[in-house]
């Protein structure tokens, strides 16, 4: 049977199917909170897709031990941290609030990073935007929507803004993937007291170590390769507008997979987010060309 190589698909595509498999990792993950807690689920996750970067970026990793100092294995650590912090944080939001939502909240992470960044007032008006659509998400009486599951978003939205920063200073400093395979790898290391504690001899029933690993491929592993195929081949401000669909995603994710049924001002809600990241990627200034000599 023929296997279709990610550099002969699209990018725009590429990009899709990355928030595809993100988010239905996210779903399955979600499914996976009957069996483990969060803490559990969020520690397979890790463990997987620092196993499989490892392996992708050994020889990476053995040429660059030799050159790393201090202050680049910091910033690898450092970025560890905001991976362990962010996964950890968004997995105990899916747990208490729907997964559309939850990830809608999230992504006020970028919009901020995107936002801090940029010198047009235009972007004050996207602010607003995403901020009133998260207010939405809040004015909710049913009890689906918990201030605990919304603090915990706001946290993983805090740690995505950290995690693009420390990402750019990551790759000035480490070749390839291996600087992802080596902030994976803390990452792991932080949450595995907590994963082995709360999940116990759960974590080896083969079913849920299967599960566990398929639910590191397609939240981390997959994605992560789609995305650096697609930017090898079109804008990052394209890139950008496309992730902004991400949320979206995650709400028929979660309407499919987990049955979770959103009202009309929680989709009102998830559209004020999108559209804002929408306005804030496209109000970029595209980079200026270098002159020709």
């Amino acid at each position: 049977m023929a296997v279709i190589k990610p550099s002969a698909v699209p990018a725009p595509a590429l990009v899709l199917l990355g928030i595809a498999s993100v988010q239905l990792g996210a779903g399955f993950a979600k499914k996976l909170f009957e069996e483990l807690p969060p803490s559990a689920v969020v520690t397979l996750r890790l463990a997987t897709s620092s196993i499989v970067l490892v392996l992708i970026s050994r020889p990476l990793l053995r040429a660059g031990a030799r050159r790393w100092r201090r202050g680049d294995l910091a910033v690898a650590g450092a970025f560890g941290v905001t991976l362990a912090t962010m996964n950890y944080s968004i997995y105990e939001s899916f747990s208490r609030i729907p997964l559309g939502i939850a990830v809608t909240i999230e992504f006020l992470g970028p919009l901020g990073v995107a936002v801090a960044f940029s010198r047009r007032w235009i972007d004050l008006l996207w602010v607003g935007l995403a901020a009133a659509g998260v207010a939405l998400l809040t004015l909710d009486d049913s009890g689906a929507v918990t201030a605990v599951g919304v603090a915990f978003a706001l946290l993983a939205a805090a740690a995505w803004a950290g995690y693009i920063l420390l990402s750019a200073e990551t790759g000035r400093r480490f070749s390839g993937s291996s600087g992802l395979a080596l902030a994976s790898v803390a990452a792991t290391m932080l949450v595995l007291p907590v994963g082995i504690t709360t999940g116990g001899t759960g974590l080896l029933r083969p079913e849920v170590l299967l599960i566990g690993a398929a639910i590191g491929l397609l939240s981390s592993v997959i994605p992560y390769t789609f995305e650096l195929e697609a930017l090898r081949r079109m804008p990052a401000r394209v890139f950008g507008i496309l992730m902004s669909l991400e949320p979206a995603v995650a709400a028929l994710v979660g309407l499919v997979i987990l049955g979770e049924m959103l009202d009309s001002r929680e989709w009102t809600a998830i559209g004020c987010v999108v559209v804002a990241c929408l306005g804030a990627t496209r109000s970029q200034e595209a980079p200026r060309e270098a002159p020709e000599a």
